[in-house]
């Protein structure tokens, strides 16, 4: 009788440290910003509703957009850039000056929507309100939560500890790919 308690308690154990780890915020609103907030799903459904003028913008470095995957029909539009400077973190970062300029040579302001993606919506807190200042109004300006890759779980007692297992576009099973199209990728790159 108590090999079988022993197992029983093992079995609940493992089967409760895992969902621990789902009880996590899965959408955490990591600032203040102009624009909404929509969680990749409802990101993917209002694609889905209106793809003549409804568009995801990647605004990760060029590096994650091409090497670890972007959503499917994603634009790249880079919030920033690496730079050869190396720091205690590894290389620096330098926000790209023309992003807005980048949204509306892209994006009409008077009729699209704009769903702003990064690895875990934190970059896009300030993407999104730099869309609403470029001249999207805040009805047409999203952050989607979560991001790309979803955040770190947070318990220490996780055996995911550290690791990016709390939602985001590719953990929920979204459309995503590395193939890079040269209609959606980061146009300046393009210019010979």
């Amino acid at each position: 009788m108590k090999k079988v308690l022993a197992a029983i308690l093992i079995l609940m154990f493992a089967i409760a440290v895992p969902a621990f780890a789902q009880q996590q915020a899965k959408y955490p609103i990591k600032g203040k910003h102009k624009g909404g907030d929509v969680t990749p799903k409802q990101a993917y459904e209002m694609v889905q509703k209106d793809p003549a003028h409804t568009f995801l913008v990647d605004v990760r470095t060029r590096y994650e957009y091409q090497d670890i995957g972007h959503p499917v029909g994603a634009y790249h539009i880079p919030w920033k850039f690496y730079t050869t400077n190396v720091g205690k973190r590894g290389y620096g970062k330098v926000l790209n000056e023309n992003f807005k300029k980048d949204l509306l040579a892209r994006f009409n302001p008077e009729t699209d929507t704009l769903l702003l993606l990064c690895r875990s919506a934190a970059r896009t807190i300030a993407a999104t309100t730099a869309a609403v200042d470029a001249g999207f109004k805040e009805d047409k300006a999203f952050n989607v939560l979560a991001g790309f890759e979803g955040d770190k779980v947070k318990d220490k007692n996780s055996p995911f500890y550290g690791k990016r297992r709390v939602a985001g576009w590719r953990l929920e099973g979204l459309p995503w790919t590395y193939g890079m199209d040269p209609k959606l990728m980061y146009q300046p790159d393009l210019k010979k």
